[in-house]
């Protein structure tokens, strides 16, 4: 197998790097800029990076575990609640643009089975373009997004039938494709039967075994060997890796422990993906695209036409207004990135011929770089399209103002997580209204669903936060821990009104001057108002009179947590992730026999220049904390002070030697 040398990989990472950052400033999905990546540095391109069985061998698994996420999330309970647009719409829709696509495919001259494939291929649209734009226009709780989710979910599952059955396609031509089909299905049945028999009755009592052991590389380790082996018994069975691993996933996701898979799978998942959508992009051959080009574009103009009106026809046909129909037409016109993994198979099989797969590819390539144009704009595309149609209807902005229409100096609660939550309750009992805004659907479903005043938006934009009556509330919480989501809404907040309070909360102090300085009035540090309380149980338990508790409390509240403020870090904080909160902590500092500060007023050290305070003083086992600017310092004191590890360092530096 040819290798690659660390030079190429260098150019490979630093072009993904460079393209990934350019796309992100774009707002692009990342997808993109892997394919680009891969046309830059292929072998049809800059010709840095040679197409080589090492780089396939890796994309490959990066398919693997991309449906091993996909059999994580199935979800029979949720195909049945959407029944009618999953398997009605969704199946007419890839039934239809198979027949449609395939024929035209044939009747240009491609065999029967490669026609199958490529019939396939085009029907799929891109899941992960589709919904990151969505989400990112608050469109995926709109009528037309939903019906969207619901037609890329049956787009989804239907892969896995081509996966078995493309293997199918390209056997040895020894027996006919009917008989090979069959076999192919026999043999994907008892497969599936045998993974799913042992996965129930082996993997809920071996994954408990694991988790047990509390050894996250242990767990892990399991994750991957199930997923790998999982491929390698379908491989062995003479049907794709891909296969296997979905079945995999199905099986994990019925466990409990289909998160912990989910976050400890994520690392590998990504990385491998995105080599495997570099791979693709370095197999377009420019010079077939220059040749080709008038075919090409006019593939890919009548991709984007005919799945537009097909899925808009069908949508009329499912009872869905033209407008809804037509605005989830435009948003499934483009193909996805299953479409690759099929070409992959069917290129491995000789299904395809090369001059067919590059006009195939290009064309997918180009569709896909001119989805997130037409998802961008479906909604105004629409409007000037189908007269009456109004697009504020559908829209989560509308939902929101209906929400707030009748509120009056109510609270903007940002977040419905427990703290949001919490804080409503507590609203709701003083009898003061509240709306609260929320980025995950289900819990906003559920949270609508029980009669709570909850909606679905994006609290650090603007218009949402109008929407929901900014310039009518009487205050806003910001109850989820994200100091620039914080930041973001408390700019807008004070931009639209300066004179309202705005209570935010954080992990701890590391952000707390930052949070102040934006313009939060109170700032409520999680870990700090925890030690807060239990200090007070403490202290009440040990026979401390409430007024005294009380008193201590307000003092370091009205202090904004000064005296709280850092704590000891130990030898731990090289053993994890740094953090914001842990740039700024307490350390000791002994004054020996000869030390510059010894004699000397604290404020002539001038240690704030340095960005350092004195928290305390101990002397002779007494503790004065807060020690005022005219303290005399002696030999023996032990200062505790408080700032970031560089500040820390020239400070001892200006005690210990001036």
């Amino acid at each position: 197998m040819e290798s690659i040398g660390l030079d190429r990989i260098l150019i490979l990472l630093g072009a993904a790097v460079a393209l990934v950052a350019a796309f992100r400033y774009l707002r692009l999905p990342q997808i993109l800029a892997y394919l680009t990546a891969g046309i830059v540095v292929g072998p049809y391109g800059m010709g840095w990076i040679p197409d080589s069985e090492t780089t396939r061998t890796l994309a490959e698994f990066g398919l693997v575990f991309l449906m091993f996420t996909i059999g994580l999330e199935f979800s029979l309970p949720r195909l049945m609640a959407m029944k009618s647009v999953v398997f009605g719409l969704g199946g007419a829709q890839v039934l239809l643009s198979c027949l449609v696509f395939g024929s035209i495919a044939w009747l240009a001259g491609v065999s029967a089975e490669g026609a199958i494939v490529i019939g396939g291929m085009l029907a799929l649209s891109s899941t992960a373009i589709v919904m990151k734009l969505l989400i990112e226009q608050l469109e995926q709780n709109s009528r037309h997004g939903r019906v969207a989710i619901g037609v890329l979910l049956f787009q989804d599952i239907v892969v896995v039938p081509f996966l078995i059955l493309i293997p199918a396609l390209g056997g040895d031509g020894k027996q006919s494709v009917w008989i090979a089909l069959g076999w192919a299905f026999v043999k994907s049945a008892l497969v599936l039967a045998a993974i799913l028999f042992l996965g129930r009755w082996l993997l809920r009592p071996l994954f408990h075994a694991v988790a047990s052991a509390r050894l996250r590389e242990f767990f892990m380790f399991t994750v991957l060997l199930l997923t790998l082996a999982a491929a390698w018994i379908t491989q062995l069975a003479g049907l794709s890796l891909a296969l296997g691993a979905f079945l995999a996933g199905m099986m994990l996701g019925e466990t409990e422990y289909r998160h912990q898979v989910e976050a400890d799978i994520l690392p590998f998942r990504d990385i491998l993906l995105g080599l495997f959508f570099v791979t693709v992009g370095m197999m377009l051959d420019l010079g077939v695209v220059r040749a080709l080009w008038p075919w090409i574009l006019a593939t890919v103009a009548a991709i984007l036409v005919f799945k537009t009106l097909l899925i808009a026809a069908l949508g009329g046909l499912f009872r869905l207004e033209a407008g809804v129909a037509l605005r989830t037409g435009l948003v499934l016109s483009q193909v996805g990135e299953f479409a690759f993994a099929l070409l992959l198979q069917a290129r491995q099989y000789q299904l395809l011929d090369a001059r067919t797969s590059q006009i195939v590819l290009a064309a997918v390539v180009f569709s896909m770089l001119v989805a997130p144009v037409i998802v961008r704009y479906n909604g105004p595309a629409v409007k000037r399209l189908v007269p009456g149609y109004t697009r504020a209807r559908g829209s989560n902005l509308d939902v929101i103002r209906a929400e707030a229409r009748d509120a009056r100096r109510h609270v903007i609660v940002c977040g419905y997580g427990r703290s949001g939550q919490n804080l409503a309750w507590m609203l709701e009992r003083e009898e003061l209204p509240s709306l609260a805004l929320d980025l995950d659907p289900v819990r906003v479903r559920d949270a609508r669903d029980a009669g709570k005043p909850v909606a679905y938006g994006d609290a650090t934009r603007r218009d949402v936060l109008e929407a929901a009556g900014l310039h009518r509330a009487a205050a806003l919480a910001v109850s989820f821990n994200d100091v620039a989501a914080a930041l973001k809404i408390l700019e807008i907040t004070r931009h639209v009104r300066p004179d309202m309070p705005v209570i935010v909360r954080t992990m701890d102090d590391a952000d707390l001057e930052r949070l102040n300085a934006a313009g939060a009035t109170e700032v409520v540090p999680e870990s700090l108002e925890g030690s807060l309380m239990m200090g007070s149980h403490l202290l009440l338990l040990l026979g401390v009179p409430v007024s005294r508790i009380v008193n201590r409390v307000r003092e370091v509240r009205t202090d904004r947590y000064r005296m709280l403020r850092g704590f000891f870090h130990g030898q731990d904080i090289f053993e994890q992730r740094l953090t914001d909160a842990y740039q700024e902590r307490l350390h000791s500092v002994a004054l020996p026999e000869g030390a510059h500060a010894a004699g000397k007023l604290l404020a002539d050290l001038h240690l704030e220049e340095a960005g350092v305070t004195v928290s305390a003083v101990r002397r002779g086992g007494i503790r004065g904390p807060e020690p005022a600017p005219e303290t005399q310092l002696a030999a023996g004191d032990v200062l505790v002070l408080y700032g970031a590890p560089e500040a820390l360092e020239e400070a001892e530096k200006i005690l210990l030697e001036g």
